[in-house]
């Protein structure tokens, strides 16, 4: 008769790497790990994927909250293969808390190339308007972004609208707060989401 460990025994800790992680993120961690244990579909892809983070985003419009996963952007590519299934199989386990995967990214200042250790120009890359901009793809994914546009509002505020791929409308329709709120909280920054119209 195999040992069964304690429900509350933290057995998730290969799928966070963090010093301290908090409770929720403990928690999210340990869900990546039951699935990985528990499904057969998703253990070989899941084997080698771990998170740095995780954290709550209130939604204001419908009061609800969303969940966003930070993972190594070397990892990004092998997270985004398996997104759309890991992601479906923990909004199950999260009372429908609706998830975002996000890589964690660099911001470089303008100063970088003035600094001594500092070889050449700053990556484009790592620019904040390069940073925010591949935080935006990350927080739509698997949608397309097929246009934006920054409008100006009359008290001088400007507010950009992204507008992603109609074919995906079924899909992500429900998600366009979350992608907005995510955005916003991540950023800074106040997007509006939709679909171009016909």
């Amino acid at each position: 008769h195999p040992f069964t460990p304690p429900a509350t025994m933290f057995t998730g800790k290969s799928k966070i790497v963090k010093k301290d992680p908090n409770q929720f993120e403990q928690e999210i961690a340990q869900e990546i790990y039951n699935l990985e244990v528990s499904s057969a579909e998703l253990k070989q892809d899941l084997k080698d994927l771990y998170i740095l983070g995780a954290k709550e985003v209130d939604l204001p419009t419908s009061g609800k909250r969303a969940v966003v996963l930070f993972v190594p952007f070397k990892l990004l590519a092998a997270f985004h293969r398996v997104q759309q299934r890991l992601v479906r199989e923990l909004e199950k386990k999260l009372a429908g808390k609706q998830i975002v995967v996000v890589a964690q990214r660099t911001i470089l200042s303008e100063n970088y190339s003035r600094q001594a250790k500092a070889k050449g120009p700053r990556p484009r890359s790592r620019t904040l308007t390069a940073v925010q901009d591949a935080i935006l793809e990350d927080v739509v994914f698997p949608t397309e972004i097929v246009g934006k546009r920054t409008t100006f509002k009359t008290d001088g505020s400007r507010v950009m609208k992204v507008f992603l791929d109609p074919k995906d409308a079924v899909n992500v329709e429900a998600k366009l707060e979350t992608f907005e709120a995510v955005y916003a909280k991540l950023t800074q920054r106040n997007i509006r989401v939709l679909f171009p119209e016909e």
